[in-house]
């Protein structure tokens, strides 16, 4: 079974972070990797930055702008992570655009990823039609899971349809806005969480978008099985270093 559905059916709050590769600098992502699992976190995202990343706010953008120019690139972090299963147990999951993957050829990248311990892919433009059509079959030949996004503004039939298409999670973002962006969550955002939740989909949701206290973390979960956190542990980073992991994580938890 996939380390993913192995986590979830743990049955406790899934704390996800996301970082980008290459960020701080270029050889730090072992290092965060495994110091964000040594402090708790139960799964982690890994960016992989590319020069045009349309949903994400500034914050990620501009880590991905350091990270391409301290020379990150796609064979070079699955070089990085070549033996990251010999220190780190828990899931990892790439999270990127889908251009870069399509240039490196796709079953090469998933074949790529099933060989260094990769779990799952996030790619928010790859569309749920064409995924089925013409990658789905290959994503299942490497044991990845692939996990859709959802929106306030999806609507509840395509929520059923991500649903039936999805085998780990489904990534619930909080907000229409970009990462980074949102303050807390008033009442909109917790009518629809609670509007997914009663769904009773088959797959269980993670919410993303504007969590970055101990507070929204629990606001975030109160009807979803976990939330990840992207911008607020990056400008931890970037303000506290890498060697501050422990106390972001402690801030949350």
């Amino acid at each position: 079974m996939n380390r993913i559905n192995i986590k979830l059916k743990e049955g406790q709050k899934i704390l996800s972070i996301y970082f980008t590769a290459g960020y701080p600098k270029l050889n730090d992502t072992v290092h965060i990797i495994q110091e964000l699992e040594k402090n708790g976190v139960d799964l982690i995202e890994i960016g992989l930055p590319f020069s045009d990343p349309l949903a994400d706010g500034p914050t990620i953008q501009e880590s991905s702008t350091t990270a391409l120019k301290n020379g990150m690139h796609t064979e070079l972090l699955f070089e990085q992570l070549n033996d990251i299963r010999k220190s780190v147990s828990i899931p990892l999951i790439i999270m990127g655009y889908f251009n870069p993957i399509f240039q490196y050829g796709v079953e090469a990248f998933c074949k790529k990823c099933q060989e260094i311990g990769i779990d799952g892919l996030i790619l928010p433009d790859l569309p749920l039609d064409v995924y089925q059509k013409d990658y789905e079959a290959i994503f299942k030949k490497y044991g990845l899971v692939n996990v859709f996004l959802i929106t306030p503004q999806t609507s509840d039939e395509r929520i059923k349809q991500i649903d039936e298409a999805s085998n780990g999670f489904i990534y619930m973002v909080s907000s229409a806005s970009t990462t980074g962006t949102t303050k807390g969550f008033g009442d909109p955002q917790l009518r629809y969480f609670e509007r997914i939740s009663a769904l009773n989909l088959k797959n269980p949701q993670i919410v993303g978008f504007g969590i970055n206290t101990a507070e929204t973390f629990k606001q975030a979960t109160r009807s979803a099985a976990g939330a990840i956190i992207g911008s607020a542990f990056i400008k931890h980073l970037t303000s506290y270093g890498v060697d501050s992991i422990s106390k972001f994580v402690q801030s949350i938890r």
